[in-house]
């Protein structure tokens, strides 16, 4: 089953994941997409397109920035990486993240093996 999960803060599980992989160095777009699929095991695959439409929203958004640019074999690679409020809206879907599993986690042990709630 492929779900978009929005959280609380309203971000999609793929701007979770590029901000993710950003979070440790500044990211040329295909390491982005290669980051992304290591970071969800295989779950997430970033075509080009829906890469870099979301890089020019989250920019737009000032959660990421251009880093640098440089010219490979002729072609423009263009470095992304986190802005400070970037961090900061990455922590706090994290911590939202946190807080959801913990929830849930608390309920379903509520609910019993069968997943329905047990006889009072």
């Amino acid at each position: 089953m492929n779900c978009i999960l929005v959280a609380m803060t309203g971000m999609r599980r793929p701007s979770f994941l590029i901000l993710s992989a950003l979070a440790v160095e500044p990211l040329h777009g295909y390491a982005v997409i290669r980051e992304v699929t290591r970071l969800s095991d295989d779950t997430v695959r970033l075509a080009a397109g829906t890469l870099y439409a979301a890089l020019d929203r989250l920019t737009d958004e000032g959660l990421i920035e251009v880093d640098r640019e440089e010219t490979i074999d002729g072609r423009l690679r263009r470095y992304y990486r986190l802005t400070t409020p970037g961090v900061s809206a990455l922590a706090a879907e994290a911590e939202q993240m946190r807080r959801d599993a913990r929830m849930v986690t608390q309920r379903l042990r509520r609910a019993g093996p069968a997943g329905a709630p047990e006889p009072a």
